[in-house]
């Protein structure tokens, strides 16, 4: 089967590409591993900037749409320190520089702008290879095939499109956070549910942090970061949900049991999530026929940008492509060229920004200089 461009992957990147395609009358087919778009749940809160991702929405003719699943109130922030202490309780100002929304339910609106039958569900990727003139073939698990003379990897941090551009390999940032749930908060759990407030809630320590969104229908999302190898990690056996809550929550040991209670009274078994990074400024030598977007091309530690960052490459390569039809290389070459510096900016900037917010004796109030002057 030959597809004119092939997205491997339907996350955020991914959809905004196809849909801003469809929408200068390209045709594309995404392929993607999970069964079907609720194979999994699709993570937490998304912050959507609009220097970025409103900029990839407004490409994608969803304003609209997005606004209506806006959560009022939800870029409040606040910081505490260990002891509950409220040091920085700053409210949701009502611009929408940063409006919060659940990442389920904006990629739900994207599948839902897309022709019927765009996305392939059940496609797992297990090699692709180059067969020359700037043509790719996509082996899936099945054993089925498609040569496609576009291909784009959408598809995350461990990427099979990469291969075919970059040797570079995610390596583990040496921090992991592990996430919890607890649902019906105001009422099952009052002190937790009020010590978060209604929006988000950091406490920053070194090598130790608890971060909390409230979302959707009273419930609270805890991500609770730890600076440890992975060996560290690997000593606890997370198939025992109450053992793994216990040895976590023994590293805070001392805190508020406002803040401990995202951990000992979480509703889910604990999940741990480490995490991993390509260099900074990652970047490849142009190959015919095949590029890559978010976290597949950049990915880097959590810094509120990924999602943002993924949604906005698949605006800008859509555009070029459209802008380019009959070269596809003046397209890919134009939006590798803008995508490169973007990337490595926003990565580096704030990703700096954030590891030395939660690292030192001054973690607390850089965070919340940086909150006040930034207007997070």
């Amino acid at each position: 089967m030959h597809s004119p461009v092939t997205i491997i992957g339907a996350g955020l990147g991914g959809l905004v590409l196809a849909r801003v395609l469809h929408l200068h009358g390209i045709p594309a087919t995404v392929y993607e591993a999970e069964s079907s778009p609720s194979a999994r749940t699709q993570g937490g809160m998304l912050d959507i900037h609009d220097y970025n991702g409103q900029l990839a929405l407004k490409a994608a003719d969803l304003m609209d749409e997005f606004h209506a699943i806006v959560l009022e109130g939800r870029q409040a922030m606040r910081v505490l320190d260990r002891n509950g202490t409220v040091l920085l309780d700053k409210a949701d100002d009502g611009t929408g520089g940063r409006p919060e929304v659940q990442r389920g339910e904006l990629r739900q609106i994207l599948l839902e702008s897309l022709p019927a039958g765009t996305v392939r569900w059940g496609h797992k990727v297990s090699s692709t290879r180059a067969l020359g003139e700037g043509r790719h073939e996509v082996t899936f698990a099945d054993g089925s095939t498609i040569v496609t003379s576009l291909l784009v990897g959408a598809d995350g941090a461990w990427s099979r499109v990469r291969p075919l551009l970059s040797t570079a390999i995610p390596e583990y940032v040496g921090k992991s956070v592990v996430e919890t749930y607890l649902y019906d908060a105001d009422t099952r759990h009052p002190a937790a549910a009020q010590a978060v407030g209604g929006g988000a809630m950091i406490v920053p320590t070194p090598g130790r942090e608890i971060f909390a969104h409230r979302e959707r229908g009273d419930t609270l999302h805890a991500y609770v970061g730890l600076s440890e190898p992975q060996d560290w990690f690997a000593a606890i056996d997370f198939t025992d949900a109450a053992a793994a809550t216990a040895r976590i929550a023994q590293e805070f040991d001392g805190w508020a049991p406002e803040l401990t209670a995202l951990i000992t009274d979480a509703d889910t078994a604990p999940v741990l999530r480490p995490l991993y990074a390509l260099p900074a400024g990652h970047r490849w030598d142009r190959v015919p026929g095949v590029t890559l977007l978010g976290d597949a091309a950049h990915l880097s530690a959590p810094n509120g940008e990924g999602a943002n960052l993924a949604m906005l490459d698949g605006a800008e390569l859509g555009r070029a492509i459209a802008a380019h039809p009959d070269d596809i290389e003046a397209a890919l070459t134009e939006y590798e060229q803008a995508m490169f510096p973007r990337s490595t900016e926003d990565a580096t900037f704030e990703g700096a920004e954030l590891s030395e917010t939660s690292s030192g004796d001054n973690a607390v109030h850089r965070l919340i200089d940086m909150i006040t002057e930034k207007g997070r």
